[in-house]
């Protein structure tokens, strides 16, 4: 739940298993190298491109090429086999996403999102998506086009009633709107998920991080509380490490007595 460089972090997500992946290798530089293992990563990049030429590259084939292409510095390349990947299999989203990614690395941010709109053309609630979008967008100073994006997808996914959909969307544009500075929009946000998800602590929890960050400690151990209160059956380590880590020690859960602990109750230590 860390506020800093969140939205970045939100850009690179993990894709499904087994294919290819966002976070894969990108921006990535090896470590100097022996002039013989990149002699030989040299060797195996032209055979699996041959390969590829000839037609007879298996999936695996490519998928290895794109990891030595990337972790050798050949960007350009990458680009190239990602497209034509991209362009062979539309419907595998991944692809593209993962050269949306390399493109804007490479500082090619209008390449970038176009290769964006093409999965939300067919997938316009692609949550990993419309997170890289919105941080090409803010990133070029169009934030409040992101918003109302984000907004027109939430409307549109809460009639009759809110969808699960709604809540992915509603935390990104709550996480946009505090990178805008607009923490009472964020924190109206986060209690609106709040209440469309009654049983979802995450809004809750968002909401005390956000409170944390204000000052308002009291706020966000109320907020804190009632997430923990959303998974009575399930008690959630996590939340503890987070209230450990701002210093709100009165959330943590409280230990079990003692069989041998004396009846008479000792003093209440003072809370922080």
């Amino acid at each position: 739940m860390a506020r800093t460089g969140v939205l970045l972090s939100i850009g690179a997500v993990c894709l499904v298993s087994g294919s290819l992946a966002t976070g894969w290798w990108l921006g990535q530089r090896s470590a100097p190298r022996v002039s013989g293992a990149q002699a030989s990563a040299e060797r195996q990049i032209q055979l699996l491109q041959d390969r590829l030429t000839s037609g007879s590259a298996s999936p695996s084939d490519q998928k290895q090429l794109l990891q030595l292409l990337l972790a050798s510095g050949h960007h350009a390349e990458a680009t190239l086999l990602l497209e034509q990947l991209a362009d062979q299999e539309p419907e595998r989203w991944q692809i593209r996403l993962l050269l949306a990614e390399l493109k804007r690395n490479g500082n090619n941010r209008s390449a970038a999102e176009r290769e964006l709109r093409q999965i939300l053309n067919r997938q316009p609630d692609r949550i990993e998506a419309l997170q890289l979008l919105t941080l090409l967008q803010l990133e070029q100073g169009r934030g409040a086009e992101a918003q109302t994006q984000l907004k027109a997808l939430m409307e549109k996914n809460s009639k009759p009633s809110p969808k699960p959909q709604v809540l992915p969307i509603g935390l990104l544009l709550a996480d946009l709107q505090q990178q805008q500075g607009q923490q009472q929009q964020a924190a109206a946000t986060y209690a609106k998920l709040a209440a469309d998800f009654p049983r979802d602590p995450r809004p809750l929890l968002a909401l005390a991080l956000l409170k944390q960050e204000q000052g308002d400690s009291k706020g966000a151990q109320e907020s804190m509380a009632l997430a923990r209160s959303r998974q009575p059956e399930n008690k959630e380590p996590r939340l503890d490490r987070v209230a450990a880590n701002w210093g709100l020690a009165s959330l943590a859960a409280p230990k079990a007595p003692s069989p041998t602990a004396s009846k008479t109750p000792e003093p209440a230590a003072p809370t922080p």
